[in-house]
């Protein structure tokens, strides 16, 4: 379970300004629904884009989706579902058979802002996830 202080944690206070049971931040912005639609309005962006599409080898980009929000999911304090079916997520080694440059990284994170606004975050919440966004696709350069 994440800590009082880690990005997925959020912290609230009972009426008598006690601590409330932690919650994750999987949890606050609403679970697997959120993160269904997140990861769905993602990759309806990436079926249509000519800068993007050409790094997902498989069709059916339902597989990604899932791969994609069970990851996710993980982060922010949900199901450990991806590592129990796919083991440590190892990102950078995931990706290395593709090119990912400044071209591609702002191609993703164009997607996933679409897909950020679809879902609609309270802005406190948005925050937090646009600045893991951004950290993790500059992470993924690789060209």
């Amino acid at each position: 379970m994440p800590t009082s202080n880690s990005p997925r944690a959020v912290v609230s206070l009972t009426p008598t300004g006690q601590p409330a049971p932690t919650q994750s931040f999987y949890e606050a912005v609403g679970g697997a629904e959120t993160f269904k639609r997140l990861t769905e309005a993602f990759y309806e962006q990436v079926a249509d884009d000519e800068i993007l599409r050409p790094l997902y080898p498989e069709e059916d980009l339902a597989p990604a989706t899932r791969r994609f929000q069970m990851f996710l999911e993980q982060y922010w304090g949900g199901p450990h579902t991806y590592s129990e079916e796919r083991g440590h997520p190892r990102l950078r080694m995931r990706h290395a058979p593709y090119v990912i440059g400044e071209r591609e990284r702002d191609a993703w994170l164009r997607c996933m802002r679409h897909a950020m606004d679809v879902v609609a975050l309270p802005e406190e919440y948005d925050k937090v996830m646009w600045e893991y966004m951004e950290r993790a696709a500059d992470f993924m350069r690789n060209a």
